[in-house]
This record gives structure tokens, sequence and C-alpha cells, in this order.
């Protein structure tokens, strides 16, 4: 992979290069490297070491730990949007005697499973995964903590039932139906299950002197699924493009989409702190900027994926270190960064192909009661409804071909727009999901339900 670092501006490549500096001297990382996406392509790669002479590249394998769970949910979904299975679907139907089973496929990809957090001791990350070779031997005499659906908790174990999943309805390993059907269509040969050189070490730094101790590296076994893959800044580069753009021969646009959709109830610190979850992604509001992507961490490493959809900027950041440096910070920074030194330039505004006189008569203001509404057409074929002033409901709508529109977010989600005509063949009013929306406040030519006061607007007299 070449990286075209002269597409930054060098301004913007030094304060990058700072901020990877800083992480690494204060967190005490033997090495930390970053790489920065924009544009649907890597345009900058760093890397700090304590080892002279010595500067890792974008084709060096760290290992990534719960950033593997990513990959492990656009498996879950392939499967879902093949119609194999559906997200409702209890874990049971498809992988029956776990004594997990009353939990969803999607209560497990967004960790409401309420399962525990981790498998029984000893502690998985630093011992053999041969010592967990059955599903029972990962979750336990008491596999859930929590009622199924109800909260957030954050689940290793609820992700190694998912690698059973796909390798129960795909007839093989978890790690075989991840290459085939992941890594080799998205060209990311370098991100594996076992490590492959050139790879770093990791490393364990003492709190308290400059010293290091070497961590043990295990295979996971069963628990590959939630934390086992190896991969490089070049490889989660091109992962990152994948859940920015989709790839259909992957998964699609809309299916990327609806994984960086929070999914799971948030808690109330999750609230205060602006962070949520998805279908395999973590979600989260910082500095007025949405990014989304996965943490890792295993004994030795630590790892970070973060993207902002709406700059088109994305960053990764690798470290080689047990604890250190808050790499999801860096990421976020890294982020920042480059979209506020270069923000993301629009494509031009182009006015529609063409128009159908019966949509464009929908155009304009609308009152629904007394609060004022807008309907725009937008050149993507879309139509939004937005209030007028101040806040309030809003959403887009996707036309069904018929006549009618269906909401895409917020309250409206999933809800029929449709204009209702009188027999000339006028627009009477907009029908939002029973609610009625006409040109005028409490139209009086219009079909509004309760009627209108026939003495009209008035005031205090």
């Amino acid at each position: 992979m070449t990286t075209t670092q002269e597409e930054l501006l060098p301004s913007t490549r030094r304060a990058l290069l700072h901020r990877i500096a800083v992480a690494q001297a204060e967190g005490r990382a033997p090495s930390l490297v970053a790489a920065v996406v924009r544009d649907g392509r890597a345009v900058w790669h760093g890397a700090r070491t304590s080892v002279d002479g010595h500067g890792p590249d974008e084709n060096v394998q760290y290992r990534i730990g719960s950033i593997t769970k990513t990959f492990t949910a656009v498996l879950v979904l392939r499967l879902r949007d093949e119609g194999v299975l559906d997200l409702g679907d209890p874990l049971e139907k498809h992988v029956p005697g776990t004594g997990a089973g009353e939990a969803t496929v999607a209560e497990l990809l967004a960790h409401t499973s309420g399962l525990a957090a981790e498998s029984p001791a000893p502690w998985w990350e630093r011992t053999s995964g041969s010592l967990r070779p059955e599903l029972a031997d990962v979750l336990g005499e008491q596999p859930f903590l929590h009622p199924v659906g109800r909260r957030f908790h954050y689940s290793n174990p609820g992700y190694t039932l998912l690698g059973a999943l796909v390798e129960k309805l795909r007839g093989a390993s978890w790690g075989e139906v991840l290459r085939r059907e992941v890594l080799e269509p998205l060209g990311l040969d370098r991100t594996s299950v076992r490590p492959r050189a050139p790879h770093a070490g990791g490393w364990a730094v003492h709190p308290w002197a400059d010293v290091m101790l070497s961590e043990p590296s295990e295979d996971l076994g069963r628990m590959a699924p939630a934390g086992q893959l190896w991969s490089t800044t070049g490889d989660l580069a091109r992962f990152a493009v994948f859940l920015t753009q989709g790839d259909d021969r992957v998964l699609s646009a809309q299916t990327v989409r609806e994984m960086r959709t929070p999914a799971a109830p948030a808690e109330t610190a999750d609230v205060a702190d602006g962070s949520a979850y998805g279908l395999g992604l973590q979600i989260q509001q910082r500095d007025g900027r949405l990014l989304v992507g996965h943490s890792g961490s295993l004994p030795g490493f630590l790892a970070n994926l973060t993207i902002s959809v709406a700059d088109d900027v994305a960053a990764v950041v690798l470290a080689n270190c047990t604890s250190g440096p808050m790499l999801s910070t860096v990421g976020a920074d890294l982020v920042r960064i480059v979209a506020e030194a270069e923000p993301r330039i629009p494509e031009p505004w182009r006015p529609m192909p063409e128009v159908d006189p019966s949509v464009m008569e929908l155009a304009g203001q609308w009152y629904w009661g007394t609060y004022g509404f807008g309907l725009r057409l937008t050149a993507d074929g879309l139509a939004s409804l937005e209030p007028l002033s101040g806040g309030g409901r809003r959403s887009r709508f996707r036309a069904n071909g018929d006549g009618t529109w269906t909401g895409l977010e917020g309250y409206y989600a999933g809800e029929l727009l449709k204009a209702v005509r009188r027999p000339d063949g006028s627009v009477d009013h907009l029908d939002l999901g029973s609610f009625v929306f006409t040109r005028q406040p409490y139209d009086e030519g219009a079909s509004v339900p309760g009627g209108v006061d026939p003495e009209g607007w008035r005031g205090i007299g």
C-alpha cells in the first residue's frame, strides 16, 4: 500500500506527527503507529518507536484485540443479508444447547444479551484457548448476569457465540470464513488469525519504572471471534473505507450504515459521556463530532479505529503495550486535526435531472396544527421535512414509487408519508402516520380531524 503523504498540508502532517509523538512519549509505548484515511484512501502514516533506526511501517502487524468483533459482526450481517438468519432469531434456533440460546442475534451483536463480560477463570487473555475447548467452558455455569435485552453490558463470550453461529451456518471455521468472505475480497492480506512476520512483540511497561516485560501471545481458541486478529495500519485503513462506504462484495452501504446506528440502550453514564453501541461498532459524540469505530486491547497491545463519516476522515492507531496511551483519544484527535485543518470540500450543488409535477407540488410550507414545517425535495431523490424554526421532529423520506414516502430517521423512521387528494386531484393535506399537515394552520378547506372552529381565528376583545 502506497501512502501519499503529500496530499496533506505540511502543517497538518506535522500536527499529526506531534500528536503521536506525545502519545508515545507520555504513554511510554515501545512503539506506536498510526494512519489517516481521507477520500477513500490512506493519506498519512506515522510511527514512533523506542528502538533507534527502526520505524514500523504500515505493513507491520500488531494485535488488534476487540476490533476483531467488528469483523465478526460483518460475517453475521452477511448471513442476515443472504436471508440465512434474522437478527431477531434466538441463538437457540441455529446453535441449540448453549444455555444462552434465549438471547437473539441482534442482542449478541449489540451487547444487550445479559451475558457476563468475561469467561470464567483463568484469565482468558493470558491463557491458552485449549483450556476452554467448548462453549460451556466459555460461558460457565451462570452465563447471564442481567435480563436479556434490558441493558448494555459488554460481553466477550457473546461474540464467542456469534463466532460459533458463523461456523455452524457456514460449515467451516470462523477464521476460514473470515478469510474467504471478508479479508480476501477487501484485499486485507496482512490481517490474520495468527501473527505473520513482520509483526511487533507485545510488552508490559512497569507503571513505576521505565522497564518492560514481555507479554505472552496466546491463541484464544473459542474466544477468537472476540479478539484474536492481528492486523496493520494499512489493512485497517482499507477496512475503515469499507465501514464508511460499504462494498457490495462484502456488505452494502446500507448495511454498514446499519452497523453504525445505535442498537443498545445507553446507561445513564453513557448518555452523559455521549457514547453508544451499534452492531459491532462503538459510537461516540466528541467535540461536536460523531465518531464510530472500535478499540481493542490484549496483553501487550492496544488498538483503535476511529471514523468520522461526515468529515470523510478516519484514523488507525496501534501500540505494543498493555497499558499507557489512550488510543481512543489519540484516534479522535487525529481525525479532528485533519477535519479542522483541511475541512472536507463539499461536492458542487447540482439540480435534479428531472422532477415529477405531482411531487413538486408537495414542496414548501406545511403545518401540523400550528407547528410550521418545510418540505424540501433534494437532488438525491429524497424529501426532507423539518421545522421552520427551532428544534423538533425532522426526517428524510424515500419515495416508494407509488406516491408514498417512507421515513428514514428519527421519530418518523419507517412511518409512511402520503398526499391525500381531493376528487379534483388537488392536494388536501399530507398524512404522516395519521398526523395531518395542511398548507395553513388548521386550514378550513382541508380535512382536519376534529374539524375547525367555524368562528375562526380571533383575539381577545
